[in-house]
């Protein structure tokens, strides 16, 4: 127990270094809606080592949508422009959490992304 502890508290750790790049690299702002409440780091590959394509700056909102949290489509509208990033995290995290919205403009969104092709025609069949 007490190593899986200590793993994840080094992982916290890693992540916290990258925290005040990945908030100059977001302007301090949600990457995914733009808010500005409760932001933190969101880990984007849990199984990978830790970088600036990893991770994103979320605000508490949108890690709940990250972590699963079912959205309404209407709320999923403000995390589209998302799609458009260059960092995987920011892109492909706010396409799998679109991908949930069956609805048109979602799924034509992230057909127009610049996402990896792969990510995008497990996410669109």
């Amino acid at each position: 127990m007490a190593k899986g502890y200590q793993a994840n508290r080094e992982r916290l750790e890693e992540i916290a270094a990258f925290g005040k790049a990945v908030g100059k690299r977001a302007g301090f702002k949600c990457e995914w809606c733009e808010g500005k409440e409760e932001l933190r780091p969101w880990d984007y590959r849990p199984d990978s080592e830790p970088g600036m394509d990893t991770l994103a700056l979320l605000c508490g909102r949108c890690r709940e949508l990250a972590d699963g949290r079912k959205a309404d489509p209407n709320e999923l509208r403000s995390i589209r422009n998302a799609l458009w990033s260059d960092v995987p995290a920011v892109a492909e995290g706010a396409a799998i959490v679109m991908a949930q919205c069956r609805e048109a403009w979602a799924r034509e969104a992230i057909e127009e992304s610049l996402i990896d092709d792969g990510l995008k025609a497990e996410l669109l069949k």
